[in-house]
């Protein structure tokens, strides 16, 4: 395998590519911060490149074909683009996919309330963190409020430099003995994450008057009642935007890199396409971190049902046509992994591990336990997939996520593979996965990019 790193085969002209490419990918990383704005800002540069929504081709009773560009969305969270190809979708599809909801904190339906003197906003959490790196820090509300009137309220409040920001509080270490004793996961115990909002009672209020002064800010700013908490979607997540991270500036940190980092070079990638051979997709759902449940997750019939309307619209429906395209598609299944740490080799095993600027990575197969609840990619289509990158000098990389008996995780492939349909986890490389804010190096997204867009173009169909 290569040693080095793809930063030492760079001109200043490739480099200059990779640093304005991380540029715009930092913007996107600081704007958008929940699922909702993901979908909402990829729409609004889906929309500029020339695609359209399904519904809208519909009610127009246009046939689609080959180069026309469509999206279908659910609820707002889940999103799926498509360039129709040259070929029958029949023939399978290409498809980059990716998850663009992110470890937070989700406030209650019942949030707010006073104690000794103080407003607070009870949350829950949501994925897999570290509860202790999420107290002590600044974080922002981003979210809906939707009201019974059937209007909705967009709240980001923690982002403009002349907003307040709000926070969980800690225990300082002069009273922390007995705190300090606990194990990491006890540290901080989940109903403990109460983030406090006010301090100022409103005048002439005797019952929970610090309460009532930020009822009335809410009122005052947003139109919305305590009532309205039952049905809106808010949560808390690390306030302030991505940074450039290193005195090199080669890498990026900011908050929900896990899997905004493999989103961008995703949908980016099929603004790139002209006319593709084959049908092409850009899939990014909700409710991964979650084990994509729901409507929005992964586990929905979304996706296929999005096929059998797009085959429809085409003038070539047939169930039996559905499953075929299904079963031979071609995809890979964007997520991130775990990047070397020089601080914590004991948990890596380094001839299986990924390294900051050496490119794409692919993960065979994801799981715990003797390979438990993956998807082990065929070697056939691994070997397709080098061909492909290796002509289109996309720098890659092979990695596990640890040592054999050190844990695992998941992604969405095993999902996409119940079809019968050729999947390989791959994605960027990151350090302090699930943390408030996770780190990336700016080469790897770049050859990401590169990746995704020689795959797109030029992987073809399989021989059964």
């Amino acid at each position: 395998m290569n040693e080095k790193t793809v930063w030492e085969s760079y001109t200043e002209e490739d480099k200059k590519k990779v640093y304005d490419f991380c540029e715009e990918y930092r913007t996107f990383l600081s704007k958008c911060k929940t699922e909702r704005e993901c979908v909402k800002e990829i729409l609004k540069e889906a929309e500029a490149k020339g695609y359209r929504s399904l519904k809208e081709v519909r009610r127009s009773g246009e046939k689609l074909q080959a180069g026309d560009k469509v999206y279908v969305s659910i609820m707002g969270k889940t999103l799926a683009l498509f360039h129709i190809g040259k070929e029958p979708m029949e023939k399978g599809m290409n498809i980059l996919g990716a998850h663009i909801d992110s470890p937070r904190l989700d406030l209650k339906q019942n949030p707010l309330y006073e104690s000794d003197g103080l407003a607070m906003l009870e949350t829950h959490y949501y994925g897999g963190i570290k509860k202790y790196q999420w107290v002590a820090m600044p974080l922002a509300l981003h979210g809906v409020v939707a009201k019974k009137d059937g209007t909705s309220v967009e709240i980001a409040l923690g982002e403009d430099p002349s907003d307040p920001v709000i926070g969980i509080s800690d225990l300082l270490p002069h009273l922390g003995k007995k705190q300090m004793e606990k194990r990491g996961n006890e540290v901080v115990e989940g109903e403990d994450l109460n983030i406090l909002v006010g301090s100022i009672p409103l005048s002439g209020e005797e019952k929970e008057p610090v309460k009532r002064q930020i009822l009335q800010l809410l009122k005052e700013k947003y139109n919305i009642e305590e009532t309205d908490f039952i049905s809106a979607e808010l949560e808390a997540v690390p306030a302030g935007n991505a940074r450039n991270y290193g005195l090199d500036e080669s890498m990026i940190m900011g908050y929900g890199q896990d899997d905004r980092v493999c989103a961008y070079p995703s949908y980016r990638a099929m603004f790139e396409l002209d006319k593709p051979q084959y049908t092409c997709v850009c899939l990014l759902v909700d409710k991964e971190e979650i084990g994509s449940v729901g409507a929005t997750g992964m586990h929905s019939r979304f996706f296929e049902n999005a096929v059998a309307e797009i085959m429809d619209a085409a003038g070539d429906y047939s169930e039996l046509k559905v499953r075929r395209a299904l079963q031979s598609s071609r995809m890979l299944s964007s997520d991130v992994s775990a990047a070397y740490d020089p601080n914590y080799p004991a948990v890596m095993e380094k001839k299986n591990s990924a390294f900051f600027g050496k490119g794409l990575t692919f993960n065979k197969f994801t799981g715990s336990r003797g390979k438990s609840g993956s998807n082990d990619a065929n070697a056939e289509y691994i070997a397709r997939i080098r061909k492909i990158l290796d002509e289109n000098e996309a720098a890659f990389q092979t990695a596990e996520l640890g040592k054999v008996d050190e844990g695992g995780g998941g992604t969405i492939a095993y999902i996409l593979a119940n079809y019968g349909m050729e999947v390989i986890d791959c994605g960027v490389a990151v350090q302090n996965m699930h943390a408030p804010f996770e780190v990336t190096s700016k080469a790897d997204i770049y050859e990401a990019f590169k990746g995704y867009l020689a795959f797109l173009e030029e992987m073809g169909e399989r021989e059964f």
